[in-house]
């Protein structure tokens, strides 16, 4: 008989086991206790939604949408996508569950996305972002809210020195308009000298070709005009609120006026937290506000502001988190010990004391998993406990044992 062939796992993917999942759960318990202290609820949305979602507000003529979401042909004969990101499911279900009544909403979720692109590192196929939205909050304070959170939970997972916080602004509708013009009219005239993916911007998404790293590019942006010398009062007394915000609040940024985002829906902030302790210098998170998203899905004119972060490069620069422990080791000798063994698991576990047991082995070979489990306590049960109705109590690290009833056993624990 020919041996069957394991199915290899899809290129760009990860399955995640020991010090890998430690960071990624680290990572994500870490998000789920800062959100809370900034009052931000947890949200789910779909895994995949209608491709409409994400091509109108993506939009059609971006990378995303040309050649890296995950589009196929559901057996109904509608056009679904795997979520690239999640502001576009979030932006949805504002606007078909309801959830307007709820505004300003405070939301953030975390989970995977995908994305067809080439795998590198930190970078994956199906990959995981933790993500964080105000939306129907009009005013700089909601920015500044958002800022502070993203700082704290870098502080809290230890990486916030080798992170800068980048900053700028695009401005308003009239700001955003004026620059652009400008902008135009300046590419145009170095148009012989432009790389061709920036000649192909130029046409589509001119403000992209301010961050592009074609060196036949860099000379021409950097001399392109800045967004400074069209910012409307109202922008700038806008950016000028948030920055003073972040000052009050002790969060260190730098000014980066070459910042951008291509979509026209972005508006005012825009913002990079970024480090070189990955290689080439790159994102750890980043956001904006999008007062213009919802509008591309057919709602009202809907202020918003947002971030998302990669999972897997946050655990990259964490330290490694202390190994997840039992508490108590629970070692049965002979079938009689079973049932008692099961209640004290029980009971233990009830007790919200962290419980297991080694299923098989002699007693020496038990002990031995008992002590390089690091439990604390091991509760040894043979016939001679049964028969009592108690257990054998061992302090692992005083190396001290003695006998106590079952029914005492978890305030014997407790102490």
């Amino acid at each position: 008989m020919s041996r069957i062939e394991t199915p290899r796992p899809i290129r760009g993917t990860q399955d995640m086991l020991g010090e890998q999942a430690l960071r990624f759960g680290h990572v994500v318990q870490t998000f789920d206790r800062v959100r809370r202290l900034y009052g931000f609820g947890r949200v789910e949305v779909p895994v995949f939604e209608p491709t409409a979602v994400f091509a109108r507000s993506l939009g059609e003529t971006t990378d995303v949408v040309s050649k890296e979401m995950y589009s196929f042909e559901d057996r109904g004969g509608d056009s679904v996508t795997l979520r690239p990101e999640f502001t576009a499911g979030i932006a949805r279900a504002y606007l078909t569950e309801g959830w307007q009544q709820h505004a300003p909403l405070k939301v953030a979720t975390h989970g995977p996305l995908f994305r067809y692109e080439r795998p590198q590192k930190g970078r994956y196929r199906q990959f995981h972002q933790l993500d964080a939205e105000v939306i129907g909050a009009a005013e700089p304070q909601a920015d500044v809210e958002l800022l502070c959170m993203a700082d704290q939970l870098l502080r809290e997972l230890g990486v916030a020195d080798g992170v800068t916080l980048t900053l700028n602004t695009l401005g308003d509708g009239e700001t955003r308009e004026a620059w652009r013009a400008a902008l135009v009219a300046h590419f145009e005239k170095h148009r012989g000298e432009l790389s061709e993916d920036s000649l192909d911007r130029l046409a589509k998404n001119p403000l992209r070709i301010l961050d592009s790293k074609d060196p036949r590019d860099r000379p021409i942006a950097d001399a392109a005009p800045e967004i400074d010398d069209y910012l409307s009062a109202e922008a700038g007394a806008f950016f000028a609120a948030v920055t003073k915000g972040l000052d009050a609040a002790g969060v260190a940024w730098t000014r980066n006026a070459r910042l951008v985002r291509g979509l026209d829906y972005y508006r005012h902030t825009a913002f990079e937290f970024v480090t070189d302790r990955l290689g080439a210098q790159g994102t750890v998170l980043g956001g904006g506000r999008y007062d213009g998203l919802i509008e591309t899905l057919g709602g009202p004119v809907t202020p918003a502001v947002g971030w998302a972060a990669g999972i897997e490069r946050l655990a990259m620069l964490i330290d490694l988190p202390a190994p997840e422990r039992i508490e108590v080791a629970v070692v049965p000798m002979g079938e009689g010990a079973q049932a008692l063994a099961a209640r004290a698991l029980a009971d233990l576990r009830r007790a919200g004391i962290a419980a297991d047991m080694a299923y098989k082995g002699n007693m020496k070979r038990r002990m031995q998993k008992a002590d390089a489990s690091g439990a604390r306590y091991a509760v040894i049960i043979g016939d001679d406990e049964v028969a009592r109705g108690e257990v054998s109590l061992k302090d692992m690290a005083a190396q001290t044992q003695g006998p106590v009833a079952i029914d005492a056993l978890v305030a014997a624990i407790r102490g």
